[in-house]
């Protein structure tokens, strides 16, 4: 894991001495480095609540460093060798694949809340694979697999912890070794959840039944999950279990979107003043712009943030136009978003499989084309560690002043996909792109509603959602305009291996 050289600032420092004393409760000592020969039998609930660059992913991943240090098996979802009486367990989980492919890019290897809530159940012949690369039984003899193969997954396995990509790496895939999913029956240790802030109760509670040590990482300026009156799960937390971070690092360092962001709280600050102020930003860095139209080519691969519906249905409807769409089908390229799983109780099995594989809710998806079976699609999850499926799929895009939207085909049942060229900036937390443009007109409506959440006007959460969304170039666009693309729509940056077929219904079978 590649940690960040800075030292700990003094809210840092005390938040790791407050985690550590918990973590003594669930038999580590991150100090000593070692394993408590018994752990005492008590529950613990922390959170750790920072703005934007205050420093909580620096700290999840030095907290995960000094856990592994100790012994602690980091647990993926991928694979799970035999429960042991003196193993010690983590895992590090976000709630989107967005936001675990955040993590993972930072070096900290994170998981969906869903891939630990369910397990993959492996093949007899591959699992005794899968144990010897972890180094729990003797390299093993497999028919069909030659000694090169296995080298190859071996050395894939010394650089990258991933079972299935070590298997990927032996020329196997998928639906070669996961026979199916499972729900999770055996509870772990310790869990680090990222984006704590878009948790809601039912999630928490799924995650307390399986971690008696769990550690939310959240921010307290985004938005709270709908249906929760503005309230996030950690607002609910003792004021003892709750450790705020409040120097900014990242601002130190002179991020002019950071500087945007942390503005918002300013009191004072009108609508008005802040889009000066942006203004001014963009004048001083390349890295701040203010634009008259949004740029279709962007909003290909980041979705344009906006506060309205019906906003973010006419800018997919102008996108769709300017890259020549027709009426009646999609283009390979065309981002999506998942709207949920449409299947009846008696499909649970396979409805287990698609969350397991990313088709979650909110999940950002890229169409790559027609499945060879009637109302199938070939998909790339955006995020997802094997990102390549052909899935039963229920597409629906949304007309201006219609109620009901269009659907160019569809399977009976499957994956309810929306388009994803625009996104409401609630659905965007937990996710970040290089560059993000933000619709500016959607919150000058919002600051003219007067509404406030949690005691904040809404328009100023809605701005810091959205602005920190951004990596690296924050586009401000003022005006409700597209410019037309440059180039086609294309797939050739989402070329991989062959996409694993999921069924509405069935068994999983690969496509050829």
């Amino acid at each position: 894991m590649s940690l960040p050289a800075m030292p700990f600032s003094d809210d840092q420092a005390e938040a790791f001495d407050r985690v550590a004393e918990a973590l003594r409760g669930a038999g580590v000592d991150i100090e000593a480095g070692t394993l408590l020969p018994e752990a005492p039998e008590r529950a613990s609930l922390l959170a750790v609540i920072g703005k934007a660059g205050s420093g909580k992913t620096m700290l999840l991943a030095r907290l995960a460093a000094a856990l592994a240090a100790a012994g602690v098996e980091t647990v993926s979802g991928d694979w799970e060798g035999r429960r042991r009486r003196d193993r010690r367990t983590l895992a590090i989980l976000a709630p989107t694949n967005k936001a675990a492919a955040v993590l993972r890019g930072r070096g900290v290897p994170a998981t969906t809340i869903h891939r630990i809530l369910y397990t993959p159940v492996y093949a007899p012949e591959y699992e005794r694979i899968a144990e010897w690369l972890a180094g729990q039984a003797e390299r093993p003899t497999v028919e069909g697999l030659s000694d090169a193969a296995l080298d190859r997954a071996f050395a894939f396995y010394q650089q990258a912890k991933s079972i299935p990509g070590a298997l990927a790496a032996a020329g196997l895939r998928g639906s070669d070794f996961i026979r199916g999913w499972k729900r999770r029956e055996d509870p772990l240790d310790i869990g680090f959840v990222d984006e704590a802030s878009m948790l809601d109760q039912r999630m928490l509670d799924d995650l307390r039944a399986i971690f008696p040590t769990l550690l939310l990482f959240g921010d307290p300026a985004q938005l709270a999950p709908v249906g929760q009156s503005g309230e996030m799960v950690f607002d609910r937390l003792p004021q003892r279990s709750r450790l705020v971070l409040h120097r900014v690092h990242r601002q130190e360092r002179g991020s002019p979107i950071l500087d945007l962001a942390h503005a918002l709280g300013d009191e004072a600050l009108d609508y008005e003043a802040f889009e000066r102020m942006v203004e001014a930003a963009a004048r001083a860095d390349g890295r701040v712009q203010v634009a008259e139209r949004a740029e279709a080519d962007l909003m290909a691969r980041s979705p344009v943030l906006v506060w309205r519906n019906q906003t973010r249905v006419r800018l997919i409807q102008a996108f769709r136009q300017a890259f020549g769409a027709p009426p009646d089908a999609l283009l390979p390229g065309e981002p999506l978003i998942c709207d949920g799983i449409e299947l009846p109780l008696k499909h649970r099995k396979k409805r287990i499989d698609l969350e397991a594989r990313g088709l979650i809710k909110g999940a950002q998806v890229i169409y790559l084309g027609p499945g060879r079976r009637p109302g199938f699609s070939r998909l790339h999850v955006v995020g997802a560690e094997e990102p390549q499926v052909s899935a039963a799929s229920i597409i629906k895009i949304e007309l201006p002043d219609e109620e009901e939207p269009f659907i160019p085909f569809a399977a009976t049942m499957g994956v309810a996909l929306l388009h994803g060229a625009a996104v409401t900036i609630h659905k965007a937390q937990g996710s970040q792109w290089p560059v993000v443009q933000v619709f500016a007109p959607d919150l000058w409506v919002a600051a003219r509603t007067g509404r406030t959440e949690a005691g904040m006007p809404l328009w100023k959460r809605l701005a810091y959602v959205a602005i920190t969304r951004a990596e690296e170039r924050l586009v401000w666009v003022t005006r409700n305009r597209l410019a037309r693309p440059t180039a086609p729509l294309s797939v050739e940056d989402l070329r991989g291996p062959a996409p694993l077929t999921l069924a509405a219904g069935g068994e999983d079978e690969e496509e050829t």
